[in-house]
């Protein structure tokens, strides 16, 4: 009678062993909400992976030694660039890119779940135009993945 429970709770540990080996991505789209659609918009994919060890410092009170990452170090040059369109053209706000940049993003979503990873997260923010004489201002979202 003992060897199944055992049998039972050697299988749970092994399966919640690899549960907890999980591997992240993310995606983000940034569409520019800049009047008369001179801004850019993109989603973005990093090929390429970092350790953010080698960019940390930890500061104490006895050790303020500043961090000394140099940007370029840290800069992603493998990446993948997918264009979308602005929200804004000369006449406004424009609906149809906004479709369009859902029908590509609806894609690359697609493409990710095909491969294998599942949609964990998604979060968004603005940076809106702040008024005369701003000009700017983007709508950024990032979809986390893992798997």
């Amino acid at each position: 009678m003992k060897k199944p429970v055992v049998l039972v709770c050697l299988l749970l540990s092994l399966i919640s062993l690899d549960l907890s080996a999980q591997e992240y991505t993310v995606i983000t789209s940034v569409e520019s909400i800049v009047p008369s659609g001179i801004g850019r918009s993109r989603l973005i994919s990093t090929l390429e992976e970092k350790d953010y060890k080698e960019f940390t410092s930890v500061q104490s009170e006895e050790d303020k030694t500043r961090n000394k990452s140099k940007r370029d170090e840290i800069r992603v040059k493998n990446f993948e660039e997918t264009k979308l369109l602005n929200f804004f053209n000369i006449g406004g706000i424009r609906f149809q890119n906004i479709a369009a940049n859902d029908a590509v993003i609806t894609s690359k979503l697609n493409a990710m779940v095909a491969e294998g990873w599942e949609l964990a997260f998604v979060t968004s923010a603005v940076e809106s135009d702040g008024g005369k004489g701003d000009g700017q201002g983007i709508f950024i979202t990032r979809y986390i993945f893992k798997r």
